[in-house]
């Protein structure tokens, strides 16, 4: 049994940020991670053995609303699905916490508006090496300056239509990006988004943040540590203990502080197999508000485009974020996916020949069309015996559908004659978020504004599930600012108390 002062459960973006942010503070730091360092492999740069094989699914099946099982993509090692994300590193619009209101329901206000996470957002650009470039986004939040790197460049083929979509009346802007474009292309050209990293190149949680925690001598990663539950103390509020599977062996960690980053799904289901109320769950909120963006991939074809990109997802849209372009409720973001290419495709089209589908992928430009889910009690998290049960409502599908119809409309306009779309299902991790929401009411949220449970002083949640709503750009940003104002307030409150 080991006595820290601080226990971080999970090492992906938000336990890894928050054990660089407080890393420099002394204390005495276990990060107990599920997983392991991700190994330099060969399959790390095989389009098959990722999409057709899926070589580094994780060996486990979730259950849905009806007893049936799936094989979620979800990652256990080091940087969590950072290592396997696209790299996007979108800030929240100012919109976004304020409250939304959509055709088919209403996103809530947060418990603060964006200027008191836009610091925090700064650091999160500093620490996450953004290369991008300010004013070409139209719905683009105030910030205090221009990113600190260049954005990734173009290639000629996205370039070309770049130009193409600018010309029927759009404005696309450089996609914030984690990637040093060199250093990746050096050891393999191949796509980034949904390629895992094995520090080659993407600035990913463990590269930019588990790493160099990890040179500080207080600072220890217990690999392979399979958190099962929470250990209340006998005043029935503070956390004792901090009880792991590894090595076959039942362990103990006993520490002051307890920082829980295992996810929007594993974060939850660690605080419902507790107790059998669930701790931190005063409001019986843990668990439920679960989201995941809805994404659909958009193929545009032109038999006369050669598509001879290696990586491709350099630009986005957001012409039709805060309104559908006509006056009316918003719609969504559009983004370019990482390069598809015949083998990517055959994991969907698995009767199809492979020559044919990379014939087709050579004549095409792929987007992933991205619409918020809105937060409803009924998606939830829960368990059944130990069986992970995942019930997700989709919502606001008038929107998704409404992005996919003027975003078909203009990629014909601009030269694509032809236009597939593809639905993601649950399997695909697609941003999940809001299972233990931050908010300024004990009654109906789990955690104060800074993560602090309301229930349990020493315990902090730090990872996708505190988010209030999920807006329509990728989260990795935003959890990871809102990791590094836990760790400040942390710091603030306790470390100096």
């Amino acid at each position: 049994m080991s006595s820290p002062d601080i226990v971080i459960i999970g090492a992906g973006m938000g336990g890894a940020t928050v054990a660089k942010a407080l890393a420099p503070s002394g204390a005495d730091i276990l990060i107990l991670d599920k997983g392991a360092q991700l190994p330099d492999r060969p399959e790390n740069r095989d389009a098959r053995a990722i999409f057709q094989q899926g070589f580094f699914r994780p060996k486990e099946f979730w259950y849905d609303s009806k007893g049936n099982p799936f094989n979620p993509g979800n990652y256990y090692c080091n940087g969590g699905n950072s290592k396997f994300y696209g790299a996007v590193l979108l800030r929240y619009r100012a919109e976004d916490f304020d409250g939304v209101s959509h055709t088919d329901g209403h996103a809530p206000a947060w418990p603060f508006h964006y200027g008191e996470l836009a610091p925090f957002y700064d650091e999160a650009e500093m620490l996450y090496q953004v290369r991008g470039k300010a004013g070409e986004d139209p719905t683009e939040p105030p910030r205090s300056g221009d990113f600190a790197f260049p954005p990734v460049p173009d290639e000629r083929a996205i370039a070309e239509v770049r130009e193409r979509l600018r010309k029927v009346g759009l404005k696309p802007f450089s996609l914030p990006l984690g990637i040093d474009i060199d250093a990746w292309l050096s050891h393999g050209k191949t796509p980034w988004d949904a390629f895992p990293d094995a520090r080659s190149g993407k600035m990913d949680a463990e590269t930019c943040a588990l790493l160099p925690a990890l040179t500080h001598a207080n600072v220890r990663l217990q690999n392979n540590a399979d958190v099962k539950r929470l250990i209340l103390g006998a005043d029935g509020r503070h956390i004792e203990a901090v009880e792991y599977e590894r090595d076959g062996e039942t362990r103990r960690a006993t520490p002051k502080l307890v920082v829980l980053s295992a996810g929007a799904v594993r974060s939850a289901v660690i605080l419902l197999a507790s107790s059998p109320e669930g701790l931190a769950n005063r409001s019986g909120m843990v668990g439920r508000h679960f989201m995941n963006h809805n994404l659909s991939a958009m193929i545009g074809i032109d038999p006369r485009f050669n598509n001879d990109a290696i990586y491709q997802k350099t630009f986005a849209v957001n012409d039709f974020y805060l309104s559908d372009g006509k006056g009316g409720p918003p719609l969504g973001n559009v983004q370019l996916l990482g390069r598809v290419s015949g083998p990517i495709l055959k994991s969907d089209l698995k009767q199809v020949p492979e020559f044919i589908l990379s014939a087709v992928a050579r004549k095409s430009i792929d987007f992933l069309i991205m619409t918020e889910d809105l937060p409803d009690p009924a998606s939830r998290v829960r368990l059944d015996g130990e069986k992970i049960v995942l019930e997700w409502r989709r919502s606001n599908m008038t929107a998704h559908e409404g992005l996919k119809t003027v975003m078909r409309a203009k990629l014909k306009q601009a030269g694509f004659p032809i236009v597939l779309t593809h639905l993601f299902d649950r399997r695909t991790p697609s941003h999940q978020c809001g299972t233990i929401r931050i908010g300024a009411n004990p009654a109906t949220a789990p955690l104060d504004p800074f993560g602090r449970a309301y229930d349990h002083p020493n315990l902090f949640v730090a990872d996708a599930s505190t988010l209030v709503t999920s807006a329509a750009v990728n989260p990795s940003l935003t959890v990871a600012a809102l990791s590094l104002r836990t760790a400040r307030h942390i710091h603030e409150t306790e470390l100096n108390a």
